[in-house]
This record gives structure tokens, C-alpha cells and sequence, in this order.
């Protein structure tokens, strides 16, 4: 199986340099078909997306912009979006504008179909993927999973810790790692906690008696629950001057696994409020998951992901 990258992938590399800056290598194109990238300069007023390939002008006219523009499924926006941004596509044929100059009819919406046809609609429920993140809205994260193709991780799929708003987690432009929940036709869904590991994963990284820096993600009147990593938090007791996502010091005063508890003890707190990113480290990186048990083995509550079922 082909795996189709998100937008922005082949921009800077040499042999997609190469091709792009020789109008040789763009009528060669023309005949293999190569799916190629280059910068979105303008979308006029047709919303045609207009592209800077060095030696000669390129257009992708409005009806080749996008898989779903001409039905109306995909909006326009998701071509003005695409302005100063990468885009991929092959090369229909060359052809002269109104003064005459060479100008290269390019279609994205041919390399999308190709990524669909190629590497969506054969992936399965379980198959951990590349994606790239290009924007974030309260409910999610939306990204790329492959020449430009949108996907959603919502929000309380994207780490085992609750966070506030997804760029409590991920910045635009990051290229991190998804698994694939649920196919239909040209829609996939994803999740992302999975990949973050389980319980007993996160807990390792961390002894009793140890003081670490966590951030408070929930304020309860009986506690502060305290994120030690993506998918790991603990409790500590009410404390004053405590902000969500605020960096704080706390001293691990007990884990316990049965529970899938961890006590702290708040040390110290920074002075200032500070929306953090926080680190992903991946268990999982590639590959593909059947089951997915996030909770220790004796403990009453279970938390898991079968993707057989879904």
C-alpha cells in the first residue's frame, strides 16, 4: 500500500525542487502522472488557486482544487485556506494565458482521488498513520492525512488527561501520529490517546517520593488534578493561586496501580499562567492496534479501544 503524505511533505525536497523548477520536468510530468508541490501564491476571484513553480506559472482551476468542490461537499474555504500554504498536484497539461505566456494546468483533486483510491480506502480500523495538524477549533483537531485530505480528532480522543482546547496539546503545522477509528468512504476518523500509552506505561516513568513538574488541568473543590503526562494525572489537595494550565511543581506522595491513582503534594507554583504544549512521547508509533487497554489489571474501572468493533 502507498502512503500518500500531508501537504507540505515534498515541498523542499530535492527531487520535488528539481522537477518544479524545469519546465522539462513539468511537461515530463505531464506523462507520469507525478504527484508534485509547490507554494499557493493567490486564490482569485474564480477561486482558482494560483501556484508559483519557479519556471512557469501554474493554475488549478476551481473545479480542481479540492475532491468535493464541484458537488459542493468540500467549501471554498478549503481552497482560499490554502493561500501562502503548500499544495500538491499533477500536471494536466501546459497551455499559453492571455499574453501569451506558458502557464501549466495543474489538479489537485487528482491527487487527492489518487490518495483515496491508493491509501484511504485501504487502511483499517487499528492502523496508525502520519497526519499534520492545520487547525484547532474547541471541539478537535483537524488534519491532513495525506495531499491535503481533512480528518478530525476530537477532543476527548486526543490524550487520556482532559485538556481545555486542543492547542493545550497540539500547535498548528505539528506532524504527529493518529490511528485510524472508523472508514466511510472519503471520510476517516481518528483517534490519538492510544498511541500515548497506557496507565501502567506513564506510571513507570515516575517513583514515589519524587518532586516533578506537572500542569493543573482541573480545579475541583475537593482537589487539583495534575497532568504528568499526555495520558497520566494525578491528585492533589485543594491549593490557592492554582489556574488551569499552570505549571506546577508536586511531590508524588503515592501510586497506586490497583487504583489507578497517583497522590501529590503541591510544592510550588509558577508566578505566571502558561498554555503549555506538552511533549508527546509515543508507545506507539507504527504500525497497527486490535485492542487498546489503557487500565491496570486489577483495577474495577476499564478504559480500552477494540478496534475490531468499530
Amino acid at each position: 500500500m502507498t502512503e500518500y503524505m500531508p501537504e507540505g511533505f515534498l515541498l523542499n525536497t530535492p527531487e520535488n525542487i528539481a522537477k518544479i523548477t524545469s519546465k522539462d520536468a513539468i511537461y515530463n510530468c505531464i506523462k507520469t502522472g507525478e504527484i508534485l508541490e509547490a507554494p499557493c501564491i493567490v486564490c482569485d476571484s474564480r477561486h482558482n488557486l494560483i501556484v508559483d513553480l519557479g519556471s512557469i506559472r501554474g493554475i488549478i482551476p476551481r473545479e480542481e482544487g479540492a475532491v468535493g468542490i464541484s458537488d459542493g461537499s468540500t467549501k471554498d474555504i478549503a481552497l482560499i485556506s490554502r493561500v501562502n500554504k503548500p499544495v500538491c498536484f499533477t500536471v494536466k497539461g501546459v497551455t499559453k494565458d492571455e499574453f501569451g505566456n506558458e502557464c501549466a494546468i495543474l489538479s489537485r483533486k487528482e491527487a487527492q482521488e489518487r490518495c483515496l483510491s491508493e491509501y484511504i480506502r485501504n487502511l483499517s480500523p487499528g492502523d496508525v498513520i502520519n497526519a499534520r495538524v492545520t487547525h484547532l477549533e474547541q471541539f478537535g483537531c483537524f488534519v491532513d492525512v495525506g495531499c491535503g485530505i481533512p480528518s478530525l480528532i476530537p477532543i476527548d480522543l486526543i490524550s487520556v488527561s482532559r485538556i481545555s482546547h486542543p492547542s493545550d496539546r497540539f500547535s498548528v503545522g505539528m506532524d504527529i501520529k493518529a490511528v485510524v477509528k472508523a472508514l466511510d468512504d472519503n471520510r476517516i476518523f481518528l483517534s490519538h490517546k492510544e498511541l500515548l500509552g497506557t496507565w501502567k506505561q506513564n506510571a513507570a516513568l515516575f517513583e514515589n517520593g519524587e518532586t516533578v513538574t506537572g500542569i493543573a488541568r482541573s480545579i475541583e473543590e475537593y482537589g487539583v488534578f495534575v497532568e504528568l503526562a499526555p495520558n497520566l494525572a494525578g491528585l492533589a489537595e485543594p491549593h490557592a493561586n492554582i489556574s488551569v494550565n499552570q505549571h506546577i511543581s508536586v511531590y508524588i506522595k503515592a501510586i497506586i496501580p490497583e487504583k489507578m491513582k497517583i497522590k501529590l503534594i503541591i510544592v510550588n507554583t509558577a508566578d505566571t499562567n502558561i498554555a503549555h504544549e506538552s511533549k508527546l512521547n509515543y508507545f506507539i508509533s507504527s504500525g497497527h492496534i486490535d485492542k487498546w487497554v489503557y487500565s491496570t489489571e486489577n483495577c474495577p474501572k476499564v478504559i480500552e479501544t477494540d478496534f475490531t468493533l468499530t
